[in-house]
């Protein structure tokens, strides 16, 4: 990946996870990068496939980095929990694909499969991992929602208290 796509895709992701698939534009993004508007679209064509190519990246670096906190013999709950904090609390961003998620019905369809496809693979990749389905939905359930209401609040220790009894 060159590092103008790279810098494109990193001011894309904070600009969605800031705002949402509708909270920004090409034109927003090239100035975030210092480029015209017309090189965002050289890059990537459509919002859509900037947004889908951004929210995969994101999947793949979530999960990689939850399962790497789970391989180094970290709880599987726990590492996903740390997966969302650092979300919160080092990007003070909330999760991409929370963001897309909220507006799903909005998004292009090939940013709304990305969306979809991270949810799909945390529920299967913490099945595989020995929670039953309904227990991972009330993991991912409950993360997302503390995130959300961390963000809502201004008060990063909401997360904190309203994920304490996941384990």
């Amino acid at each position: 990946m060159s590092d103008m796509t790279e810098s494109i895709l990193n001011a894309a992701e904070q600009r969605i996870r800031s705002a949402g698939f509708n909270g920004f534009s090409f034109r927003e993004i090239a100035a975030d990068v210092g480029v015209k508007s017309a090189s965002v679209h050289y890059h990537f064509p459509t919002k859509g496939t900037l947004s889908a190519c951004v929210a995969r990246r994101y999947r793949q670096r979530f999960i990689a980095s939850v399962e790497a906190e789970i391989e180094n013999g970290c709880p599987v709950i726990e590492a996903w929990k740390q997966g969302f904090r650092r979300a919160l609390l080092t990007d003070e961003k909330m999760c991409l694909c929370g963001v897309l998620g909220a507006t799903i019905n909005d998004l292009p369809d090939e940013v709304m499969a990305e969306a979809r496809q991270f949810f799909e693979d945390s529920l299967k990749i913490l099945g595989n991992r020995g929670l039953s389905q309904t227990r991972a939905m009330q993991v991912m359930a409950t993360l997302e929602g503390a995130m959300l209401l961390a963000n809502v609040l201004a008060l990063p220790s909401a997360f904190d208290e309203a994920t304490a009894s996941l384990t």
